[in-house]
């Protein structure tokens, strides 16, 4: 389906990786975006207003036409489906289909309670484990670098969601305190999501381990 005449509105945080992997994944697939800033610090995300788009109060939403969309990964598939008539994103063959779909499960699993914990912590000031969270990063980390060590991409020779879906809190990772120097096949597999056409980076954040 060809995109609509009117942008695709999208509410987000620039700080967000929830927010950047749709961000990101809009300008890949090269859709004209709204980017609509919601002031989290002020509590904009609970206004009554914005909870009418999403009632857990949390940003991304995306709008398209009649289509109020919340939940990252959820945003990512709704694109795929409805804007990627090749597949290449969201590959319709079975199996690798149900990779992608692991790797989606891993991005809001250990990646959300490891690396992006650790940097919430860091950039957020938000109450968590950050020992906890950065020993659940090397855990992820740990077995992300070597299975990379023999593929350029999490699911097959070309990009897929999966990519997305794990890039931006990996890229941002020693933000929160966890290097990637240890990982060089990861590091790797960032420049080369870095090198995709479309590209586009998120803010990085100055933090006591960032400096």
């Amino acid at each position: 389906m060809t995109p609509s005449l009117r942008p695709i509105r999208l509410y987000r945080h620039a700080l967000s990786g929830h927010s950047h992997r749709v961000e990101l994944f809009l300008s890949l697939l090269k859709l004209p975006v709204e980017l609509v800033d919601v002031d989290l610090a002020r509590g904009e995300q609970k206004s009554p207003e914005f909870l009418a788009r999403n009632p857990f109060g949390q940003v991304p939403v995306l709008e398209d036409g009649e289509v109020t969309l919340a939940d990252s990964n959820a945003i990512l598939v709704y694109l795929a489906t409805r804007y990627d008539p090749s597949g290449r994103w969201l590959p319709r063959e079975p199996v690798a289909a149900a990779r992608v779909q692991q790797w989606l499960s891993v991005a809001a699993g250990p990646l959300s309670s490891g690396p992006a914990a650790a940097r919430l912590v860091a950039v957020f000031g938000t109450k968590l484990d950050a020992e906890r969270a950065k020993v659940i990063a090397t855990q992820l980390y740990s077995v992300l670098d070597p299975y990379l060590a023999t593929r350029s991409f999490l699911v097959g020779e070309t990009p897929t969601l999966a990519d997305v879906a794990l890039y931006s809190y990996t890229a941002h990772a020693p933000e929160g305190g966890v290097s990637l120097e240890p990982y060089g096949n990861i590091r790797a597999w960032l420049a080369r999501i870095e090198a995709l056409p479309g590209f586009v980076p998120m803010r990085r954040t100055q933090t006591a381990f960032a400096a």
